[in-house]
C-alpha cells in the first residue's frame, strides 16, 4: 500500500541542507559513541509544522559522520514525492575526517527516477536520489532539506537512532495551531515531550543526546527511541475527516474509502447465486466463490494518489480480472455479498520476518500495509488471503498469520486477530526407505508432508516445469551424485491444507569404502546448518517468531553380509524454547533412523541464548553422525 512505500523514505524523506558553522572533525566525537557504530549522527533536527489540514512543512538540518565501510548504506539521500508530497529545496556539503570541506551538492545532483517497487503496476511515487562521494573513512555529510506533505493524514515516525547508528544530538518539534489535536506515543524515548505555548502556535518537542548505536543480535530486536504522532482531524486527497480510536479511524475507512464500492453487474449476480444453489453451508458457499474469484483474476499493485488507500470498484475488477490486494478483497466481499454472506475488510500489516500487529492503544493510518478479508461465520471465523492464485480457501499462511488487524465495517473499526501457526500446527514430516549396496549406491524412496506454515514450503515448485522442479529439489537435499528418477507434488486444499512431496532417487558413491568398512552419514535430508555466532553481553531478550516441528524417520536396507559397528546414537535434549532428539536401532540388515526437532516461538529471558548457542552446536554435532559397517 501507498503508505508503506513512502514510510521507506520516510527516514530522509524530504529536507534540505546547509553546513553551518561547526567542528566536523571526527576525533571530537565522544569515544563512548564509537562502540558498535558504523554511523554517528553529529546533529539532527527535525521540525513539522502543520499550517493547515493540507499543507505540512519538514525541515530537517542533519549531519552525519560515516565511520567505515559497513556505514556506507547510511550515506544515500533518498526523496519520494508524488501528488501528496513536493521538494521545495536541498543542498548540502561533505567534510573529510577532519574537518575539511571537500564538496557540495544541490538539487541539480539528485537523479529523479520512478520509485518502482517491484511489483507495482500503477505507481506514481517518484523517488530523488544521491549519494554523496567521500575518499577514505570516516567522512561526513552535512545536509538540510525542506518538503511539503499536501495532507495530514499521517505524519512520519521520528525515530533517529538505529542498529549501528549512534546520536550524538537530535531534536524533533512539531507544530500545529492549538485548535489541531494530536495524540502522540512516546516509544523507549529517555525523555518525554516539552508541551509549550510559542506565538500563538502548540509546540511538541522532544531532544535526544549521546545515543550509542543499537547491537544487532540473533533472536533479538533493538528497543529503538520513537515518537509516533496521529491527528484528530485531517484532511487528505480532498476529504476530511476525524478519528481518536480505531472505531472511528476504521468507520471513516469504511465510509469514505469502502461504501458504495461493492457494485457488481446484475449477471455476475446471477451468476453467483446460479453458482452455490443447491450448497447449504454457508462456509461451502464461500469456499466455492473464494475459488472463482481465484480462477478468473490476478493481483497487480497499485498506489496511484488516493489509490495508495481505496480499492478499484467491483465492477471493474469484474470486468478487467485484476487488481491490488484492496481491489480483490473488495471484489471478494462484493462476491460473497451476492450470496448473502457478510466478511470484513482488514487492514493488515503483512510480512514473513517479524509479526507486528496493530498497536491496541494508538490508532493510526500508517499502520498496515496489505489488506485479508475475514468471514465471521457463527460457529469459526474464516479467514482469506485475495492476492493469491494458489493457497487454499481459509489459510492465511506465515504472511498475515497471528496479528491484530482493523476490520473497516459499517459499525466502525473492529480490532480482531488472525489465527496463529503453533510448533505443533507447522509440520515438516518425512519417511524414506533407502537400500545401501556393497559399492556406497543409495536408493529408494522418500515421502515428506508439509502442514500448518510448512504447507506452502514448496509452492515455488509445485507449478514449475519438471527441469526446474529436479534443480530445486538438488539444491535442498545436497547429496553428491543425486539423480532424481521420479519426483511429485501433490496438495490437499482443504481446511487444513497439506503439501506432499514424493521423490524417488539414487546417489552413486553416497557411502565410502574404505578397507573394507562401509561409513555413510545417516542424514543426508535434513542436517541442521544453524549455528548461532556468540554474543558477549547481550543486550535484548530471545525471541523466536515462529515454531515448527520437523519428524524424520529413514530406514536404510544395510548391505548383506554387513552389520553395524559404530557407536550407537541415542540423543535426547529438551529446552523451554524446543527439544532435539535422534536415535538408531538396527533389526538385522534393516538401520532405521528417527529424529525429531522441535523450535518453540516465544519471549525467553537474554541469558537464554548462550544456551541456545549450545544446543543448536550439540544438534549439528548430533546431525553430522557417520554410521560405520563392517562385513
Amino acid at each position: 500500500m501507498k503508505k508503506v512505500l513512502l514510510a521507506l523514505c520516510l527516514f530522509i524523506a524530504g529536507n534540505k541542507v546547509i553546513a553551518q558553522q561547526q567542528n566536523y572533525d571526527a576525533s571530537l566525537i565522544p569515544k563512548e559513541l564509537l562502540q558498535n557504530a558504523n554511523a554517528v549522527i553529529r546533529n539532527e533536527q527535525t521540525t513539522v509544522e502543520v499550517k493547515d489540514l493540507t499543507s505540512v512543512v519538514y525541515h530537517i538540518k542533519k549531519a552525519i559522520t560515516i565511520l567505515n565501510k559497513n556505514g556506507d548504506s547510511m550515506a544515500p539521500i533518498i526523496i519520494g514525492h508524488d501528488q501528496f508530497k513536493t521538494l521545495k529545496s536541498i543542498k548540502g556539503v561533505i567534510f573529510s575526517a577532519d574537518g575539511k570541506q571537500t564538496g557540495k551538492f544541490g538539487e541539480s545532483n539528485f537523479e529523479d527516477v520512478s520509485g518502482y517497487d517491484g511489483f507495482s503496476l500503477f505507481n506514481d511515487i517518484k523517488v530523488k536520489h544521491f549519494t554523496p562521494a567521500a575518499e577514505g573513512y570516516p567522512y561526513t555529510i552535512v545536509y538540510e532539506l525542506e518538503f511539503q506533505l499536501k495532507q495530514s493524514l499521517y505524519f512520519y515516525d521520528w525515530e533517529p537512532a538505529g542498529v549501528g547508528l549512534a546520536v550524538e544530538n537530535a531534536s524533533y518539534t512539531f507544530t500545529c495551531k492549538p485548535d489541531f489535536n494530536i495524540r502522540y506515543k512516546e516509544i523507549h524515548m529517555p525523555v518525554k515531550a516539552q508541551i509549550t505555548d510559542q506565538g500563538g502556535l502548540k509546540v511538541y518537542s522532544w531532544q535526544l543526546s549521546n545515543v550509542k548505536a543499537a547491537r544487532a543480535e540473533t533472536y533479538g530486536s533493538a528497543e529503538l527511541s520513537k515518537v509516533k504522532i496521529a491527528p484528530e482531524d485531517f484532511g487528505y486527497g480532498g476529504m476530511k475527516g476525524m478519528f481518536n480510536s480505531w472505531e472511528t479511524l476504521g468507520r471513516w475507512e469504511y465510509d469514505n474509502l469502502l461504501k458504495n464500492r461493492d457494485d457488481l453487474p446484475v449477471e455476475t449476480i446471477v451468476h453467483i447465486k446460479e453458482m452455490v444453489a443447491g450448497i447449504n453451508d454457508p462456509k461451502l458457499k464461500a469456499k466455492k466463490i473464494y475459488e472463482y474469484m481465484q480462477q478468473r483474476t490476478h493481483y497487480v499493485s497499485v498506489q496511484i494518489g488516493i489509490g495508495g488507500y481505496q480499492p478499484f470498484l467491483a465492477s471493474d475488477v469484474d470486468k478487467l480480472n485484476y487488481g491490488d490486494c484492496k481491489a480483490l478483497v473488495n471484489y471478494t466481499h462484493s462476491l460473497l455479498l451476492a450470496a448473502n454472506i457478510p466478511s470484513y475488510y482488514c487492514v493488515v500489516t503483512a510480512g514473513r520476518g517479524q509479526k507486528v500487529s496493530m498497536m491496541k492503544d494508538f490508532p493510526s493510518m500508517d499502520q498496515g500495509n496489505h489488506t485479508i478479508l475475514c468471514l465471521p461465520f457463527k460457529s469459526d471465523t474464516t479467514w482469506l488471503e485475495c492476492t493469491s492464485q494458489q493457497l487454499p480457501f481459509g489459510f492465511l499462511s506465515s504472511f498475515t498469520d497471528d496479528r491484530t488487524v482493523l476490520a473497516c465495517t459499517p459499525e466502525g473499526g473492529k480490532l480482531l486477530h488472525t489465527p496463529k501457526y503453533t510448533a505443533t500446527d507447522n509440520q515438516q514430516t518425512r519417511k524414506a526407505n533407502f537400500t545401501i549396496d556393497d559399492k556406497g549406491t543409495l536408493a529408494g524412496s522418500m515421502e515428506t508432508i508439509f502442514k500448518g506454515a510448512e504447507y506452502d514450503s514448496r509452492e515455488w515448485a509445485v507449478h514449475d516445469s519438471p527441469s526446474e522442479q529436479e534443480k530445486g529439489i538438488k539444491g535442498i537435499y545436497p547429496v553428491n551424485n543425486l539423480e532424481v528418477k521420479k519426483l511429485e507434488f501433490k496438495q490437499d486444499k482443504g481446511i487444513q491444507p497439506v503439501t506432499t512431496e514424493d521423490v524417488t532417487f539414487s546417489a552413486r558413491e553416497f557411502a565410502s569404502i574404505n578397507d573394507g568398512k562401509v561409513y555413510f552419514s545417516v542424514n543426508p535430508v535434513n542436517r541442521s546448518r544453524i549455528t548461532l555466532r556468540h554474543e558477549r553481553d547481550r543486550l535484548t531478550e530471545v525471541k523466536i517468531v515462529r515454531g515448527y516441528t520437523n519428524d524424520d524417520e529413514l530406514s536404510y536396507t544395510l548391505p548383506p553380509g554387513y552389520h553395524f559397528d559404530s557407536k550407537n546414537l541415542n540423543i535426547s535434549i529438551n529446552k523451554p524454547y524446543g527439544s532435539y532428539s535422534a536415535s538408531i536401532t538396527v533389526n538385522g540388515g534393516q538401520l532405521i533412523y528417527k529424529r525429531k526437532f522441535q523450535f518453540i516461538d516465544g519471549t525467553y529471558s537474554k541469558d537464554t541464548y548462550q544456551d541456545m548457542v549450545d544446543f543448536y552446536q550439540d544438534v549439528a554435532d548430533a546431525d553430522d553422525y557417520t554410521v560405520g559397517l563392517v562385513k
